[in-house]
């Protein structure tokens, strides 16, 4: 279960390139190329095993001026869809 203090980091072997061809990243693994929109960049682009899901969340709301507990929700959703593929860490 993800918390307010799990933090979450790209999995072993699983890294987000930038598509030079076009534009926006792309999660990479072994196994799969997922294709990432903005959102979701910009949230893996935070993961990076230092940051809490809550700093990483109060990150985003500054940033982006957003609802911070929408954003925790959608936050969370993505990490939670990424772990269970196996792509993320907490």
């Amino acid at each position: 279960m993800i918390t307010g203090d799990s933090t979450p980091r790209l999995a072993p072997g699983v890294r987000l390139q930038p598509d030079r061809v076009r534009g926006g990243f792309n999660l990479l693994s072994p196994e799969h190329v997922l294709r990432l929109n903005a959102s979701s960049a910009a949230i893996l682009q935070l993961c990076d095993g230092q940051r809490s899901l809550g700093e990483i969340v109060d990150h985003l709301a500054g940033q982006f001026a957003a609802e911070r507990e929408q954003l925790a929700n959608d936050v969370t959703a993505l990490i939670e869809t990424l772990q269970a593929r196996r792509l993320v860490e907490t």
